[in-house]
């Protein structure tokens, strides 16, 4: 399928049960992916997705749709904190493995990291991927991640434990942190 084959938007309201849908499929097919999991989310309200996908100036989450039907996520959300609202968390990234290797997840991150940068104050990305996700964490690392640490030990699926990878995207690399 070539990239002409595929569009990717910002989620809305009316995207919530496509979402869920392709959300829970995602937490059961791929349960060390996420943070998440699908006991954790298979009843939430339908208002509570909703609101999730609101649109906000620094935050959304963005859908890949072929053929009219959602087949790929990226979240995208500044962090709360004073001290920690100069960071962005990326998110749920996903995609049905039938319309993975043709560029959809690529297609996501890209547009993640150029609204991230439209941010004000924004200067990082951070994520974290399963440590044993060779092809995520390329995925990764040609967007410009890079690995600064690794939570051992962080997710518990099905009795086997997962470490985590850190990783982060500088936004604007003139931008150092203070000594």
């Amino acid at each position: 399928m070539a990239a002409a084959a595929y569009e990717i938007r910002w989620l809305n309201r009316s995207d919530a049960s496509a979402f869920q849908t392709l959300r829970l499929a995602g937490l059961r097919a791929s349960p060390s992916a996420f943070g998440s999991s699908y006991e954790e989310e298979k009843d939430r309200a339908l208002a509570l997705i909703e609101a999730r996908l609101a649109p906000s100036a620094d935050q959304g989450v963005l859908g890949a749709f072929a053929g009219g039907q959602l087949v790929g996520m990226l979240g995208i959300r500044r962090q709360d904190g004073l001290k920690t609202r100069h960071r962005m968390a990326l998110w749920g990234v996903y995609v049905e493995p039938a319309f993975r290797g043709q560029g959809i997840a690529q297609a996501l991150l890209a547009q993640a990291v150029a609204f991230a940068r439209q941010v004000p104050g924004a200067v990082q990305i951070h994520l974290s991927v399963n440590a044993a996700n060779a092809s995520a964490i390329r995925l990764y690392e040609q967007a410009g991640f890079q690995a600064y640490g690794t939570e051992p030990a962080a997710l518990l699926v099905d009795g086997a434990l997962h470490d985590e990878l850190l990783m982060q995207h500088r936004l604007h690399p003139a931008a150092q942190p203070a000594p």
